[in-house]
């Protein structure tokens, strides 16, 4: 019943706004710009579903064509299929079915180096002693990081098993396991110019930097490396680890210029990795505060409808007396009417009064507001 019940809840998202919950909690008061205006989030010109089918996975890859595509667009648009996909990711994929066979946590002991990785025969010991720096292998074989950094969802090798809860739990509680799963994460920063500097998963650039960073610029295939690592630290035990990762890479694309072509997977996907509405915030307000050019930033707050100072002032005014009105009216009762007749009467006045407002209101965008507000004021009773 209960899981009846939770697939009931459940409702796919079918549009951007419904899988970026990053602006939509009551902390958003110092998300207003110097002007007082907010920036326009683009979030309503959103891809939509056709368009990411056509887009999501060159867009994922780093294609430079697509890439092109979009900054020569007049207005660019966010990728339904990136933030289809996260939105899964961060709330734990929502009506996924665990596999009903028993589960051999294959992904632990192959860190229990117990099982090779299929389907190269490779046990994970060769990989954190062999591998390290051996740029060539890394670059080039594709199967390995699907049992590097295992997933609940399946990777391009068939072979590997996707994580399972269960799986999750054991794989956290294992030292040994985890142990080795910092190395191989080490491996792949040392592959991409960065070096791990703490427990707490601060980064920074290596001594290899210049040349893995212009490697890493150029061989965009591994943004997607990227966001697979990202969410394995997630699943793992390590979604402090994230922070600082993508926040590094971040300056590097936007401020340093180190990694141009890398800014767009950063703000589609790394970003949004991460399971703290807070965390991802900070990371958007640092991104827009560099992004080039400003006004094409799609990623930030959405931009909040303002009636104009003219109508907002009017209508509060009228509003204001309105209220005031009837308040009088409950306080003084009317001779030969009882309570009942006399609230339905008041309940009617609200109602043509918020009929005449509104109606002003809109006439008022229109250069007619003002003549209907007067005559409304003039029918209150003094």
């Amino acid at each position: 019943m209960g899981n009846l019940m939770g697939s009931w809840r459940y409702k796919e998202p079918s549009t951007v706004e419904e899988c970026d919950s990053t602006w939509e909690t009551d902390s958003e008061s110092d998300e207003h710009q110097p002007g007082g205006e907010e920036e326009d989030s683009g979030i309503s010109e959103s891809m939509s579903p056709a368009e990411a089918a056509r887009g999501g996975e060159q867009l994922e890859h780093g294609s430079p064509q697509f890439g092109d595509m979009m900054e020569s667009s007049t207005r660019m648009k966010r990728s339904f299929y990136a933030a289809k996909d996260l939105y899964k990711y961060r709330h734990s994929y929502p009506n996924y079915k665990e596999p009903r066979q028993p589960n051999e946590y294959r992904n632990l002991r192959f860190y229990l180096n117990k099982i090779p990785l299929v389907p190269d025969g490779i046990y994970i010991e060769e990989i954190l002693t062999k591998w390290r720096g051996d740029y060539d292998k890394l670059e080039h074989n594709h199967t390995y990081i699907q049992w590097l950094f295992p997933l609940r969802e399946q990777g391009l090798n068939f072979y590997a098993q996707e994580l399972t809860q269960d799986e999750i739990k054991e794989f956290q509680s294992t030292r040994e396991a985890k142990r080795r799963f910092l190395l191989a994460y080490t491996i792949m920063l040392d592959f991409f110019g960065i070096k791990l500097l703490d427990k707490n998963g601060n980064v920074s650039r290596a001594s290899n930097w210049q040349d893995r960073f212009q490697h890493l610029n150029e061989s965009q295939h591994n943004y997607l490396r990227i966001t697979r690592i990202l969410k394995s630290l997630g699943e793992l035990g390590f979604e402090s680890f994230k922070l600082p990762l993508v926040r590094l890479l971040l300056e590097e694309a936007l401020v340093e210029g180190t990694l141009p072509n890398m800014r767009h997977s950063a703000l589609e996907y790394f970003v949004f990795t991460l399971r703290q509405h807070a965390q991802r915030r900070a990371l958007l307000r640092f991104a827009r505060r560099h992004y080039q050019p400003p006004e094409n930033f799609i990623w930030g707050p959405p931009k909040k409808k303002r009636i104009p100072a003219s109508i907002s002032t009017g209508t509060r005014m009228v509003k204001n007396e309105v209220v005031e009105r009837s308040v009088a009216k409950a306080r003084s009762p009317r001779e030969g009417r009882n309570n009942a007749e006399r609230e339905m009467e008041d309940m009617e006045e609200r109602k043509s009064g918020e009929w005449k407002l509104a109606k002003g209101a809109k006439m008022l965008q229109e250069g007619r507001g003002r003549v209907v507000i007067e005559e409304y004021i003039e029918t209150i009773p003094l």
